[in-house]
């Protein structure tokens, strides 16, 4: 039998009590928070008030803009790579802030199920697509278009001109699906056991690789211009310009003009930094986006609807074998991001981490991780998970999140106008966005002792992994010399190409199995013990350092 544990606030009062006033009453709407602390710019020089502290249940008085960034980013790219039309791309960014609305709420939720499992944290959590699963997904898409799944034409110059999939994307929704059930099934796994088989090593692998993979695939070709195939500066058809040749303002890829309005997108995050208030700060990405939108195209804006909603574009749900492996991996991967975001959330919220409490926490999560996953490809959005990057700032009350991001889902507008912002001041904030990312690895791999063994590791899964980054075809002719496979076997070795393909995959594999049998001295294994604990702390320290900028 289902039920839903009651959630009490500290004074006693209960949450449902809490989000009436907060919606009927004057300080509802505006508390008591020191405005002037929250909306003045700061100076460098100046001595900086230490942030207050907000647990479980406090109303928290930042901004739900601060987490748009994260989660617009994933369907534009998605969109871009299938070459899908402005109505569809619009409506993907809607579904994305929709589905997050909704499954968020069943992250924060506490559901009791049987046998002391749950669903759900209760913690402070939002939900977004996953950044492994924007880059495993561009893989598939690569190796759909390269076997013609998917539609593309070859000029006499050799130039590749792609055309649109959607049904690719509806593969990869049906794929990922089923390879959901992963999640599910490591949820009943003990949380120390899966930390002692993922450990800093492997996880800080995985999440540099993820980090840097997007800076050079999406970020990095949309500042220049677009990473839709103008970035090649083909001599020929419709991307002989950034975006295409008929759109306003278009312009050979890497153009001075495209540079410095993505430089300037860039700086303005920095000067938020540097000069900005603490509001601000939560959303610089949000400010860099906004400094490029006085070069929008309005077209979006204009043919994107008023109201919208879930469904309005369908998607033909279907496996695509070859993803299967790939997606697989990807879940795995999320798993691991969940435990370390949960933990991050339960310390800054003053909750044990430790103990039975603790673990049914990061049990309930990784759970409501999965099923969403599945319900996130019914809902036509890429798979959903805790977004770590929000941990510590989600607006108004536990659940006061949820309304905005559904709201803002549902105002097609809002969509075009995402939509609208040029490829430049994209990929400028992207850029900036993706390559913290990669800092967060870079972070988790300190936590490694870096004894004979680890540096063999991370040497080894490090030399698939960058050197697939800056060679990113080196494995896509691997099976050419093999002479008419049967339709099974060339879906294996599509498979494995996608996966070799993917840097943080092949990377991550590598540091996996590694890990697993190679062996290790006594001292060391006592350490590692020690080390679980330390990963733990991992994102908790992260967090604490965003909250004092």
């Amino acid at each position: 039998m289902l039920t839903m544990e009651p959630v009490v606030a500290p004074g006693g009062s209960s949450i449902d009590g809490n989000s009436m006033r907060k919606w009927t009453t004057k300080h509802g709407w505006f508390g008591d928070y020191d405005y002037r602390w929250l909306c003045l710019p700061s100076l460098p020089s100046a001595r900086r008030k230490q942030p207050p502290f907000y647990g479980i249940d406090d109303e928290l008085p930042l901004h739900a803009l601060a987490m748009l960034a994260g989660l617009i980013a994933p369907p534009i790219i998605l969109a871009s790579s299938l070459m899908l039309d402005p109505s569809t791309s619009s409506y993907m960014i809607s579904a994305s802030l929709i589905g997050s609305g909704i499954l968020s709420l069943v992250q924060m939720s506490r559901i009791k199920l049987w046998g002391g499992y749950y669903l759900g944290t209760g913690l402070l959590s939002v939900v977004g697509t996953s950044f492994a699963t924007l880059s495993t997904a561009t893989a598939i898409f690569d190796v759909m278009y390269a076997n013609g799944t998917c539609p593309s034409t070859t000029a006499a110059d050799g130039t590749v001109t792609r055309g649109p999939c959607p049904d690719a994307y509806g593969m990869v929704l049906g794929t990922s699906l089923i390879c959901a059930c992963l999640e599910i099934g490591l949820s009943f796994i003990p949380p120390r056991i899966l930390q002692r088989i993922f450990p800093p090593m492997v996880t800080g692998t995985f999440i540099l690789m993820i980090g840097s993979t997007l800076v050079g695939s999406s970020g990095i070709p949309d500042w220049g211009g677009g990473s839709n195939g103008c970035q090649t500066r083909p001599t020929s058809g419709i991307y002989q310009l950034c975006p295409t040749v008929g759109s306003p303002h278009a312009l050979p890829w890497g153009s001075p003009q495209f540079i410095g309005l993505g430089f300037l997108s860039f700086v303005s995050i920095i000067l938020t930094e540097l000069f900005g208030s603490p509001f601000l700060k939560n959303a610089s990405i949000i400010v860099g986006l906004a400094v490029g939108s006085g070069y929008i195209d309005g077209s979006t804006i204009t043919s994107a609807p008023t109201i919208t909603f879930l469904w309005v574009h369908r998607f033909k749900i279907n496996v695509y074998p070859p993803a299967i492996l790939p997606m697989l991996a990807v879940y795995v991967s999320v798993a691991m991001e969940a435990i370390g975001d949960i933990t991050a959330s339960a310390e800054v919220s003053r909750i044990p981490v430790e103990g039975e409490d603790f673990d049914s926490r990061i049990q309930g999560g990784i759970l409501s991780d999965g099923i969403g996953g599945m319900i996130s490809a019914l809902f036509t959005v890429a798979p959903l998970s805790v977004f770590a990057q929000n941990n510590g700032v989600i607006s108004v009350t536990r659940y006061g999140v949820v309304p905005f991001l559904i709201i803002f889902g549902c105002l097609g507008k809002i969509s075009g106008f995402f939509l609208a912002i040029p490829n430049p001041v994209l990929g400028g904030v992207t850029t900036f966005l993706f390559a913290s990312v990669a800092v967060s690895g870079l972070r988790v791999l300190s936590f490694v002792k870096y004894t004979r063994r680890d540096r063999f590791i991370l040497a080894a899964a490090l030399s698939f992994g960058v050197g697939d980054l800056l060679m990113p075809g080196i494995f896509t002719h691997l099976f050419d010399g093999v002479k008419n496979p049967n339709t099974g076997l060339q879906g294996l070795f599509e498979s494995i190409t996608i996966l070799l393909s993917t840097p943080f995959l092949i990377s991550g594999i590598i540091a996996l199995v590694l890990n697993l049998i190679l062996p290790q001295d006594r001292s060391q294994q006592d350490e590692d013990e020690e080390d679980v604990e330390v990963a733990q702390d991992l994102e908790i320290q992260l967090l604490e350092q965003e909250r004092k900028m």
